[in-house]
């Protein structure tokens, strides 16, 4: 299926202990280029979240906002440092003794005294963790590629109908070609006759004026190898992914040969023609830029 480079995707998933969400923003671009933007938490998991995001998308500039909140209770712990506390209690002891003052150590004074009892937390278990954080990923990226997809779709179908277009320009132009020469040599005979009256004139040399005219404005090839890259832009656009760059090497064939066209021209009807099919071949120049 064709895609677009343009698409947008978000998720957001919020449960009692954790809450995620990933918005996606793309645009499109030559290459794939991913820029993506971690809480610190989450930041280790940058190369696999990269990985991940290849699997759905190809090329195009594409922005990843992800938030993550640990809201749960019980993540830290309390640590009792019990060998620095009884530390602190023989200090205590050996001050009162040696002051002859009274030891009125209490556990809420030893609690107090630094590193006694520190708030540790808990790690967690990462696999675990990315396991959540890939679901939310992946459901936001289905979005993302769905909308591209139907943004393709849109863009395949008014490609293909300007191609349409493309060919009835291209068969009025074979239908018109020989014409031109028919009148070319009806003008020169008439031309001649005006000049020279009633003298005879050999028809050779007018065949032969007639058949470097028509080497100079046949456009035979032109037309035939138009036509050849018509038909294997309609066949790249059925073969669905991955087809932005031969797409816009196709286009830029199909330009050359109008500009030859164009070139060749000598009358208005085959001038106007390949100018029509010039301004197709931009518009559809222009979708093709932003197809995946």
């Amino acid at each position: 299926m064709v895609r677009s480079m343009t698409g947008f995707g978000r998720f957001e998933t919020d449960t009692k202990e954790r809450k995620i969400t990933v918005e996606m923003k793309g645009v499109n671009h030559r290459y794939l280029e991913l820029s993506i933007k971690l809480p610190k938490k989450l930041s280790f998991f940058e190369v696999r979240i990269r990985t991940l995001l290849k699997q759905y998308i190809s090329r195009g500039k594409v922005d990843v906002f992800i938030t993550y909140e640990d809201v749960s209770e019980g993540r830290s712990s309390v640590h009792y440092n019990e060998d620095l506390a009884a530390e602190y209690f023989m200090a205590l002891t050996k001050m009162s003794e040696r002051f002859g003052i009274e030891n009125d150590a209490k556990t809420s004074l030893l609690a107090q005294l630094p590193e006694v009892f520190t708030l540790q937390e808990q790690t967690q278990d990462e696999e675990e963790l990315f396991e959540f954080v890939e679901q939310v990923i992946e459901k936001a990226a289905g979005q993302f590629v769905e909308m591209r997809e139907k943004e393709g779709t849109h863009l395949k179908k008014d490609i293909l109908f300007k191609l349409d277009g493309m060919i009835k320009c291209v068969e009025q132009i074979e239908e018109r070609s020989p014409k031109i020469l028919e009148e070319y040599k009806k003008k020169l005979s008439d031309k001649i006759t005006e000049l020279l009256g009633d003298v005879s004139i050999d028809e050779t040399r007018i065949t032969t004026e007639v058949t470097i005219f028509a080497d100079k404005i046949c456009v035979d090839e032109e037309t035939v190898r138009l036509k050849a890259h018509i038909k294997s832009m309609k066949d790249t656009l059925e073969d669905g992914l991955n087809i932005g760059r031969k797409l816009d090497f196709i286009a830029q064939e199909m330009n050359r040969e109008a500009n030859t066209i164009l070139s060749k021209a000598n009358d208005l009807t085959i001038t106007e023609l390949a100018i029509q099919l010039k301004t197709e071949i931009e518009k559809i120049r222009e979708q093709i830029q932003n197809i995946e």
